[in-house]
């Protein structure tokens, strides 16, 4: 019966998507020869409502179809009408659709960082691109070592959100630690956390040093699930037994609006920063009560 469900999950996923695709597509086309900026802006306006009705449409199925088991824990001072910073530790495709689901209506319009092969995603990768999210490449340190100039291909992918960002409300995504938590990659790493894969802090850094005074706060998300580690199948199958979401309103402090992440005093603070909110989040973690 649960396999059943998730097959009928991913056909209300796919037709979701073909429904709010071919707008999305007219629109794009549209964007493409539009050639001024502020006329462009009319059109993403049209392209941001277009993806939060297919996220509201997968809200609504998702809601009644598969009735998840989410705990969630949000502030009540959030306003889609202003400019948000999400941080959040990953786990599985699954953290994005609880987010969505939870967030959708509370915060503005949702920008992700991607990699940069998600592009190749029929009519989603269609969609990102056109929304102007930002696509990152991957690169081993050792190829960065030889070529230290790829680095700067994603900052500038992400110093053109940032100066996007702030023609319009927007809400930036950002899981901190790059890729999703394993097992394996945890002692890859000698991660000193339990639960947890060591946070980067350049992305948000570079985020919050671009969009400055305009950044309203930063949210700190923490995603727990019972059964362990989640499994995006399962969660379409409504085999996740409960999921809780927790996220707190931090305060911006003034120091990360004084410096710049090329400084090494700078830098060093902005990891002591990340580092100590990462230590709490595992706390938070292991010491979790379902009951």
């Amino acid at each position: 019966m649960s396999t059943l469900k998730g097959c009928i999950s991913v056909l209300l996923l796919v037709l979701n998507t073909l429904f709010w695709g071919v707008p999305l597509i007219v629109l794009t086309a549209v964007k493409l020869v539009t050639p001024i900026r502020r006329w462009r802006l009319r059109v993403l306006g049209g392209l941001h409502w277009i993806a939060l009705a297919w996220v509201k449409t997968n809200n609504a199925w998702i809601r009644y179809w598969i009735h998840p088991r989410i705990r969630a824990d949000v502030p009540e001072s959030l306003s889609p009408n202003q400019w948000w910073l999400v941080m959040a530790n990953h786990q599985s495709w699954t953290d994005i659709i609880v987010m969505l689901y939870v967030l959708t209506g509370r915060l503005a319009m949702p920008k992700f960082f991607l990699k940069r092969e998600l592009i190749l995603v029929p009519i989603v990768g269609l969609a990102w691109w056109a929304l102007e999210f930002p696509f990152m490449r991957r690169y081993s340190r050792e190829k960065l070592a030889r070529r230290p100039g790829l680095a700067e291909q994603d900052r500038r992918a992400t110093q053109r959100m940032c100066e996007h960002a702030r023609e319009m409300p927007m809400t930036i995504y950002n899981f901190v630690e790059g890729t999703r938590f394993t097992p394996e990659k945890q002692r890859q790493q000698q991660s000193p956390y339990r639960h947890l894969l060591r946070p980067k802090a350049g992305g948000v850094a570079q985020v919050i040093g671009l969009l400055g005074s305009r950044l309203d706060g930063i949210i700190d998300v923490t995603l727990h699930y019972r059964r362990g580690t989640p499994n995006f199948w399962d969660f379409l199958c409504g085999r996740e037994r409960d999921i809780a979401m927790i996220a707190q309103r931090l305060d911006r402090p003034d120091w990360m609006l004084k410096g710049s992440y090329d400084d090494a005093h700078y830098k060093e603070r902005f990891y002591t920063w990340l580092n100590a909110r990462w230590q709490e989040k595992d706390a938070a973690l292991s010491s979790y009560c379902w009951d």
